[in-house]
């Protein structure tokens, strides 16, 4: 070996280096989608319009059979026999079925469609199941008290100023439409029993039924 090739290698030799450890990488947290709290936010935001919506129709089958003394004065509630349609329908006075609500007030089978219609459209939309045929159903009744109370009028058949604050759009239209955007949405999954309805055999063969 010639004395070139040993101080090649020597050199070549060096002591081991001290460095100091860096800290590994944090790995980050995986993210939450954006739409993932949006769509949480949605589903809680029609299932209070849901349950809200639902009470207000379940409020007014227990005001009208039990005179709580709100729209109905104590003791004169349903069971103590007062009509939950003869004030209302005796009292339109406007509109191309004046006569046609004047016949039916008090009528017994108006008093029992009006309150089941109440009722089980209260307890459906609250609990989040039937939103489809309850929304048909409740677009239906409140076109009728939409007709009663004929907001296009801007007098009364006794010639006095109707008061109406609106010519179409009234609480009954904005009811409908929540009822029908309801049931589009199928919002009877969160804080409902949707999911459990939709389960059921005959559900799942007439989808129009969830």
């Amino acid at each position: 070996m010639t004395v070139q090739e040993h101080l090649h290698r020597s050199q070549g030799l060096h002591m081991p280096a001290f460095r100091r450890r860096r800290p590994a990488p944090a790995v980050p947290a995986p993210a939450v989608p954006a739409h993932a709290d949006t769509h949480t936010a949605q589903a809680f935001t029609l299932a209070s319009l849901r349950i809200l919506t639902g009470f207000v129709f379940l409020w007014a089958f227990l005001d009208k059979t039990f005179g709580l003394g709100y729209a109905t004065a104590s003791g004169k509630g349903w069971i103590d026999g007062g009509s939950p349609t003869k004030g209302f329908l005796s009292s339109v006075a406007a509109g191309p079925m004046e006569s046609t609500f004047h016949s039916w007030a008090g009528a017994a089978w108006a008093d029992w469609l009006f309150m089941l219609g109440l009722l089980g459209i209260g307890t459906a939309v609250m609990a989040g199941v039937a939103l489809r045929p309850v929304a048909v159903a409740g677009t239906a009744m409140m076109a009728l008290m939409w007709l009663a109370e004929w907001p296009p009028a801007r007098h009364l058949s006794d010639g006095s100023p109707s008061m109406s604050s609106n010519p179409f759009a009234d609480y009954h239209v904005v009811y409908a439409v929540a009822l029908s955007a309801l049931a589009a949405a199928g919002a009877g999954t969160t804080w409902g029993l949707g999911r459990l309805w939709a389960r059921l055999p005959l559900v799942r063969d007439h989808g129009w039924l969830r």
